[in-house]
């Protein structure tokens, strides 16, 4: 009887930490599964940011015309002009 009850207490171990280790590689799938989705969804972020970047840069490019960059310039150059002379 009492080899019974110690293999059924072995037999009840091995089911529990096959249960535990079951458990531990479900909660790490979990785990990865979030991180790759957050990845996922950063480079998607970071995408979209470069694309708008690129975007804005185009429009600001093709909106200066040689009159209005060349007014910018004097402009700048004049603010410039104004900074030194406070120094």
């Amino acid at each position: 009887m009492n080899e019974y009850s110690d293999l059924e207490r072995q037999k009840q171990n091995i089911i529990k930490k096959g249960y535990n280790k079951l458990e531990r590689v479900k909660n790490n799938k979990k785990e990865t599964l979030c991180f790759e989705q957050e990845r996922a969804i950063n480079q998607v972020r970071q995408r979209i940011l470069q694309q708008a970047f690129q975007r804005a840069l185009g429009t600001l490019k093709s909106s200066l015309n040689s009159e209005l960059h060349s007014r910018t310039i004097r402009a700048n150059i004049a603010i410039l002009g104004t900074i030194e002379w406070q120094k």
